[in-house]
């Protein structure tokens, strides 16, 4: 069985970043990960400085390319559980493809998975003409005739943030939202359109959206739909360690499950870190990738005073028997 410092399980932006600074320090690295990124629909990565526009497939294979290059190794698998190992190993990981291998620390990246809305059509467009994120698709949808559909009693603020990038903004309210009277008074002062009613499907033309279908056959013509997306934490194969994904809330609202943390990524289970969106749902990759590296930096932290502490355990050994 093959033994790392480090197995990273992820290998999105916060996994290989992560990965980058623990191979730089010198640490012996596995990155696993099976190949399915939350942001594979998008065309592009945006608000990542330097790299803004770049494919999310040319980004993870740029780094890739770089944790190779420093030592690391990269594979494509399935992590299908961990559970703990030895005094000095404290992990076993559990891979589908391979031979299980063994870890001193263990950095979790895996991301979240969106839960979306069921409306016929709409998975199909998700990541398209179908949004979740005004900072990472506003631009692209500039200046078209954007609806939002509500899902929850976030879509009033949602559809206000994406007013900032159109005129033209329809709030469909889903037999889930029921405005306030400041809220009805903010939709009008923006020029907001309000559609009653549920929503059925979307109307797709030439592979592109062109409108929404209410339940009674109403159309609205629309060129792209923001939606609230359930975000649950891929963590599932954590749980013989004891570790769960906990509840997220933003606004008063559910926003989906992740694994806690501290500011580092360090969980409850000693050994064990987390850094992007498995631990902070809203993160942008950006933003993950910056955790990734700290968390990065906080396990080879974590390694180093383990093995000072072991050195000055055999240091003293050494001093009584010489004496």
């Amino acid at each position: 069985m093959k033994r790392y410092d480090v197995v990273v399980i992820g290998g999105g932006a916060a996994g290989l970043s992560g990965a980058l600074a623990l191979v730089r320090a010198r640490r012996s690295v596995l990155v696993v990960d099976n190949g399915t990124p939350r942001n594979a629909p998008t065309e592009h990565v945006h608000n990542y400085l330097s790299r803004d526009g770049v494919p999310p497939a040319e980004l993870y294979s740029i780094g890739r390319a770089e944790v190779s290059g420093y030592g690391g190794e990269v594979v494509t698998d399935t992590v299908t559980g961990v559970r703990p190992g030895s005094s000095e190993y404290g992990f076993v990981v559990e891979l589908a493809g391979r031979e299980a291998v063994e870890a001193r620390r263990l950095l979790v990246t895996t991301g979240v998975v969106d839960v979306l809305p069921e409306v016929a059509g709409l998975a199909e467009r998700f990541g398209r003409d179908v949004l979740h994120c005004p900072y990472c698709h506003g631009w692209e949808v500039r200046d078209q005739a954007i609806g939002v559909l509500a899902t929850s009693v976030m879509a009033g603020h949602q559809t206000l943030l994406f007013r900032q990038w159109s005129s033209d903004v329809t709030l469909f309210l889903n037999d889930v939202l029921e405005p306030t009277e400041e809220q009805w008074e903010e939709f009008a002062a923006r020029g907001i359109s309000v559609v009653q009613g549920k929503v059925a499907s979307l109307e797709v033309t030439d592979d592109k959206l062109t409108g929404v279908r209410l339940d009674g056959g109403r159309v609205i013509p629309r060129q792209a739909l923001a939606i609230q997306t359930q975000l649950e934490a891929r963590a599932d194969f954590l749980a013989d360690l004891g570790l769960k994904a906990t509840t997220r809330e933003g606004r008063g609202v559910v926003v989906g499950t992740a694994i806690d943390s501290d500011p580092m990524g360090a969980t409850e289970v000693p050994g064990v870190w987390v850094a992007g969106n498995v631990t902070d749902p809203m993160g942008q990759v950006i933003t993950s990738a910056a955790a990734g590296m700290t968390a990065g930096a906080a396990i080879n932290a974590d390694l180093i005073g383990e093995e000072t502490r072991n050195a000055v355990e055999a240091y003293r050994t050494r001093g009584a028997t010489s004496a």
